[in-house]
């Protein structure tokens, strides 16, 4: 029986905690498959990129294609211009992409083009906020998917009610989980917050990168006149996304705050780390979607500054709340979990056993793919490519 060739691409941090456990259930049992990691690059330099495939133990990547930075328009368009030649090149049956980035919606552009399946690890989450660049990649890279994913009931709702076809979804759980359960031991044994001299439920952890609450001064200083209120009880602990540093060096109350010691500015942590700091503190607070579901899982309080959310179990179920950027909404969210934080639950399939479940679906594949044989499929590509 010929190989079932499954390509997975990874371009940005969140792409490597969801293709981990993939790759290692792909590896406990590996016939009837060969596969291929593409990096594309999206975040490249060592600190947002290296350190968590070593991390993780994802092998090291079969191609770098090395986009770099640009515009949403020169980023996705440079991915698929180095993209496609791979794809003709090595011929997969399946490119399996994950989340929600440029990276994503790329290479599923190039792959449906070529006429080969597509895989949408992560689909259906919607914010229903298209002014998200996330949110048009979602929605593009859903409708270009034969094998759709999903972490939440909700995604079955939001595909079908898009017009997909039902045998076509699959609700498999969360991988991004699977990640946390099989590093939290690990990341515990650590001590994180020991090596900072903090004290577990002694802190809050922060982090903001959205573009929306960091590229603007004022909107920015209006978050830290909150986060300043907030800062009075626990120590506010931020490691530091690199687009977030200049704003921080023009913020006044940043400045003031971190003066009185009440926000620690740390450099970005390796995956491990910041699992082993998040699990001891008192309250996270974030702009970013994976957060939402970790805290969830860990049971620590979440406060979102982000006016919807794609992941809306997190808040039916775990430990999320939606407080936006007004500062009198984020306070009340504080004081909330604060005086309040009472029991939740973890949602349906996020067990640690997504990645198993996503590999049966592609034994299932494999053995189903009788109808169209290598050498047609090898023609259609020559076809398509000349």
């Amino acid at each position: 029986m010929t190989a079932y060739r499954l390509l997975f691409v990874v371009g940005a941090r969140p792409n490597f905690m969801k293709v981990a456990p993939i790759l290692r259930a792909l590896q406990q049992q590996p016939a009837p498959f060969q596969w291929r990691l593409v990096h594309t690059g999206q975040h490249y330099d060592a600190a947002m990129s290296d350190v968590f495939f070593q991390q993780l133990g994802i092998p090291h990547p079969d191609d770098h294609l090395g986009v770099g930075s640009g515009s949403h328009a020169q980023q996705t368009a440079a991915i698929m211009a180095a993209f496609e030649p791979l794809v003709l090149e090595w011929r997969p049956d399946l490119v399996v992409v994950v989340g929600d980035v440029n990276s994503t919606i790329a290479c599923a552009l190039v792959a449906a083009k070529l006429r080969i399946g597509v895989a949408h690890v992560e689909a259906g989450l919607r914010s229903f906020d298209r002014d998200m660049p996330e949110e048009i990649n979602r929605l593009l890279t859903d409708q270009l998917s034969d094998l759709l994913f999903t972490t939440e009931e909700s995604a079955f709702t939001n595909l079908t009610r898009e017009g997909v076809a039902p045998e076509k979804i699959h609700f498999v759980g969360n991988v991004m989980i699977d990640t946390l359960l099989t590093h939290l031991d690990g990341a515990r044994a650590l001590q994180v917050p020991a090596r900072y001299g903090l004290t577990r439920g002694g802190y809050a952890v922060l982090t903001l990168h959205r573009p929306s609450n960091v590229d603007d001064d004022q909107a920015f200083e209006r978050l830290m006149g909150a986060l300043a209120e907030i800062a009075r009880d626990p120590t506010l602990v931020f490691p530091v996304h690199p687009r977030t540093r200049p704003v921080i060096a023009r913020s006044r109350l940043a400045a003031s705050l971190i003066r009185d010691r009440r926000l620690r500015l740390l450099d970005p942590l390796g995956y491990v780390e910041f699992v082993g700091l998040m699990c001891e503190s008192r309250v996270v607070i974030t702009d970013s979607g994976g957060i939402q579901e970790e805290t969830t899982v860990l049971g620590i309080p979440c406060l979102t500054m982000r006016e919807n959310t794609e992941r809306p179990v997190t808040i039916s179920h775990g430990t999320n709340r939606l407080v936006g950027t007004n500062p009198q909404r984020i306070l009340a969210g504080w004081r909330e979990v604060r005086d309040h934080h009472g029991p939740t639950r973890i949602p349906a399939l996020w067990d640690g056993r997504a990645a198993s479940r996503i590999v049966e679906v592609f034994r299932r594949r494999a053995d189903d793919r009788g109808a169209a044989s290598f050498t047609e499929q090898a023609a259609a590509l020559h076809e398509v490519g000349s």
